[in-house]
């Protein structure tokens, strides 16, 4: 069986994030989360053109 490098790791990827969100969010109160991840929701939505 023949075995295929890898061009992207999704799961090395995906923990990566988790881990630098994790840093991000220690050192904030839950009070700061919230308003984050509410800041965060109207950010990255994405809205279609008409």
């Amino acid at each position: 069986m023949k075995t295929n490098e890898k061009q992207f790791d999704a799961i090395n990827f995906m923990r990566q994030q988790r881990d630098k969100l994790s840093e991000k969010l220690a050192k904030m109160t839950k009070a700061e989360i919230l308003e984050y991840f509410k800041n965060r929701n109207i950010e990255a939505t994405i809205k279609p053109s008409a």
